[in-house]
């Protein structure tokens, strides 16, 4: 009996809220309440939502009453102390709701789902008079003891049938309630075993016996031999064997289910795991060359020091060898690694690399498992079996998993942008909220990268991490040579140039010639950015953005890139109603289609979001270019990072000015590292492959320290004008984000919170201004930034920001005005 002490607990619940909330627990769970336990909890009015218990204590809430939570839904908690510290970090340093936190980390399906349903009241008069609709309800619910408030909608086929159920309420028809319903699902399969009488061996013997020559009896003979062989059968014990791998013998269905019917065999479902599994067996890491190994003792050196260190390593140089061993001491010390990468087509060729070596210690988390795949995988990391999932492979959300031993933290591709959630929040940068994980751990953080955000290399060079340089390629294999396509000259000497240089095409054709694989590397997929009338000039925009459509030719549909909205292509402006439309800029789709005329025998490829959409769209894709099925693979940014083939001597960058033309202050440095790991792709193994880059700035120096391959002297220049215009690494910066349907509203509202925050932090605050795009999904959105120079408190700052949110919300006219804040935006 537990004992008669008011506990309260406090839960954090999924909704964006910026603190927990006090129930109060039935003295009959007094014993099992726990932090890191999912409860079901009142919510509001009627709700039930599950949220995570964070604090059990004996303080009852300052104000009002706590209710009491419904139930508790496990028998151990799924979620760490260290996991629930990290949640907190995350909540205050992004400025996010824990609620939000909760979200993001949790797989959906870990989260029950409430639905009211409808039932009869059970003081309904059975002589009242209903009306017509309310008749069909009762009839429905005659049949089953509830329905969902969307059963009623069909029933009834009115949309919107809230206001009739109200009126229903009131006059006692029906009653409303919530019905939790369990999200995950196991899988399972069917098992065959025999029936317990013919475990005795005897009865069996006899049984096949009796069968032995007897007409009709030989399928069912046959089929029964296959189960004892493949299950094993010894000593009247057999292994339950798989329906699908009985009937992979050539034994038919109609065969088991007579078997079934006769009472030899028994039919039984069995829970299996969703995840594929690798049937490599665990071996020593490969061997180092003599520049990786004395990078690697570097590497293990910095680590006794640094609690971070930056592994520069250029392209092609074998950092993933130097990762193997790093991994291969934290499991024989029985430690939990985590290794993450910036795109999920990265995790295909590293699972085959790291699967060599570490076999079915590997387990993959990114956002192409469903639900239920990634539930088997959380519970997996959190039950922390020596034998299973010691190394988990994944993108930014691999972080939130219930990790309890964690020795080491890999973030490969460092640099990348991918790493950041933009939206919904919280918006955190996956690189440095795994290095405060590691931190939480006591564990130790490579960061890895061919060229390091300017921030890593700064922290670097100024002490705060360990920096290990890898300056040679594996086995001595010579970079890339880069030369320069000039666009203008080109543009000059053919009046009809389209998008290829003549230089770019000849060299293509020779490398076809010599069977070799070419990459081409375009950043904005679809066909064509936009159509264009020649008379007026006028350009099909988004109803809903302020951007123009995009041309998608397999699809024959004008896409918003932003919202989704699509529409059939126009054959006539909008403006003057001329027919003269042509289309302007290409995407990856109209230079796959040019290239297939171009080089008609060759076979061509692409790689970009709509090729990847289904679930191994990656997998088949680069399988397909890896065993040299496709010719010339052509990609936006996803064939740029890390990825490895034997065959590539030639890429091609088609437009370079796109990426140094942006209007941001890191379009420098993303358009050098981008240039830089795409043209890291050419030439591995056999020969010094070429790269090829079309620009109409020549003498652009960022161009030239590409073709030099100097990072050292690129980052030189970058960090003096980062200094002299106060950008990071020099300064922090928040965005603030503010969306509204009204441009009245929203300008008002902005210069209002922009002046507010001018009042307390003076210079810091640039704007507002108008987002790069204006309107998203009919949204005005306007952006105003913050810069803190290092030394300020943050803790500080944010408390002072959220105390001029909430003057802010105060004001009526501004409550209908959303403000997100972005810290560390990129």
């Amino acid at each position: 009996m537990s004992e008669r002490i008011t506990r309260f607990v406090d839960v954090v619940v999924p909704v964006p809220v910026h603190r927990a909330f006090t129930y109060r627990v039935p003295f009959e769970l007094n014993d099992s309440v726990q932090a890191g336990f999912r409860v079901i909890v009142p919510f509001g009015t009627k709700k039930l939502l599950t949220g995570i218990i964070v604090r059990v204590h004996e303080t009852p809430p300052e104000t009002g009453s706590a209710k009491y939570l419904d139930c508790i839904l496990d028998d151990r908690p799924i979620i760490h102390s260290k996991q629930l510290e990290f949640w907190s970090w995350m909540s205050k340093y992004y400025s996010s709701a824990i609620g939000e936190v909760m979200n993001a980390a949790l797989p959906s399906n870990l989260k029950l789902a409430s639905e009211s349903l409808v039932i009869p009241h059970p003081d309904f008069d059975e002589n009242a008079e209903l009306d017509d609709r309310a008749t069909l309800v009762m009839d429905a619910l005659q049949l089953q003891d509830a329905i969902t408030i969307k059963d009623v909608s069909d029933i009834l086929g009115i949309k919107t049938v809230q206001p009739l159920i109200k009126q229903w309420l009131d006059k006692r028809w029906f009653l409303t309630l919530e019905n939790l319903k369990d999200k995950y699902t196991p899988k399972t399969a069917s098992y065959i075993r025999l029936h317990s009488i013919f475990e005795n061996e005897a009865e069996l013997s006899e049984l096949l016996q009796e069968w032995d020559g007897k007409k009709g009896k030989k399928t069912q003979q046959d089929a029964l031999l296959s189960l004892l062989s493949i299950g094993k059968y010894q000593g009247g014990k057999i292994q339950g064997v798989a329906k699908k791998e009985l009937e992979s013998q050539g034994v038919s269905n109609s065969t088991i289910k007579t078997l079934e019917k006769n009472g030899v065999i028994e039919i039984y479902q069995e829970e299996i795991s969703r995840l594929s599994e690798s049937n490599s067996a665990y071996k020593n890491s490969p061997e180092l060359t003599p520049a990786q190994n004395d990078a690697f003792q570097q590497v293990r050196h910095s680590l006794q020091n640094q609690f971070v260190c930056l592994l520069h390593g250029v392209t092609g140089s074998g950092k993933t060898e130097i990762y193997i061993h790093l991994i291969e001491e934290q499991l024989k010390k029985g430690k939990q690694v985590l290794f993450l990468v910036p795109e999920i087509a990265l995790t295909t060729q590293l699972i085959e690399r790291l699967s060599v070596y570490f076999g079915n210690l590997i387990g993959v988390y990114h956002s192409k498992y469903n639900q239920n795949e990634r539930i088997e995988i959380w519970n997996k990391v959190l039950h922390d079996d020596p034998n299973d999932y010691r190394i988990i492979l994944g993108a930014r959300s691999s972080i939130f998993l219930p990790f309890s031993n964690l020795g080491l933290v890999i973030v490969d591709e460092e640099q990348e942008s991918s790493f950041k959630q933009h939206d919904p929040s919280p918006r955190y940068h996956g690189r440095d909220a795994a290095i405060f994980l590691a931190h939480l751990h006591n564990s130790k953080v490579v960061l890895g990268s061919a060229t390091p955000s300017m921030e890593s290399y700064w922290n670097a060079q100024n002490g705060k991490y360990g920096l290990v340089e890898l300056k040679e390629r594996y086995k001595n294999m010579a970079l890339p040579e880069i030369l320069v396509a000039d666009l203008k000259k080109e543009r000059q000497r053919n009046k009809n140039f389209k998008f290829f240089s003549e230089f770019l095409l000849t060299e293509i054709k020779e490398a076809l010639d010599r069977k070799e694989q070419v990459i081409l590397f375009q950043n904005r997929r679809g066909y064509n950015p936009r159509w264009s009338c020649e008379v007026c000039s006028w350009t099909p925009h988004c109803v809903n953005c302020d951007v123009s459509l995009t041309y998608h030719k397999n699809a024959n549909l004008l896409k918003c890139h932003y919202c989704g909205h699509t529409q059939h292509p126009v054959g006539t402006c909008g403006d003057c109603g001329s027919t003269r439309l042509k289309m302007i800029g290409y995407g990856t789709e109209k230079i796959e289609d040019e290239m297939s005329l171009l080089f008609p025998k060759a076979v061509v490829g692409r790689l970009d979001l709509d090729t990847t959409r289904s679930k191994h769209g990656y997998e088949k894709i680069l399988q397909a270019f890896g065993s040299q099925q496709i010719d010339i693979l052509i990609g936006t940014q996803m064939i740029s990072k890390g990825l490895d083939f034997d065959n590539v001597q030639l890429v091609g960058i088609l437009d370079a000015d796109s990426m140094l033309n942006r209007p941001d202050f890191r379009a420098y440095e993303k358009a050098f590292q981008m240039m830089t790991q795409v043209a890291g792709r050419a030439g591995r193994k056999n020969k010094r492959g070429k790269v090829i880059v079309q620009t109409g700035q020549v003498d652009h120096w960022v161009i030239e320290k590409v073709y030099q391959h100097d990072y050292e002297g690129f980052y030189q220049s970058e960090i003096i004008e980062r200094q002299n215009f106060y950008y990071p690494p020099f300064t922090k910066i928040i965005d603030f984000n503010l969306k509204h349907r009204d441009e009245r509203v929203i300008s008002e509202g902005a210069m209002h919170f922009a002046d507010q925050l001018k009042q307390v932090f003076g210079e810091r605050v640039l704007g507002p201004e108008f987002a790069l795009i204006p309107r998203i999904n009919n949204r005005f959105i306007k952006v105003i930034k913050l810069k803190m120079e290092k030394g300020l408190s943050e803790r500080k700052v944010k408390e002072k920001v959220q105390h001029l949110l909430d003057q802010f919300y105060q004001i009526s006219t501004y409550k209908s005005i959303t403000i997100s804040m972005d810290v560390d935006p990129q």
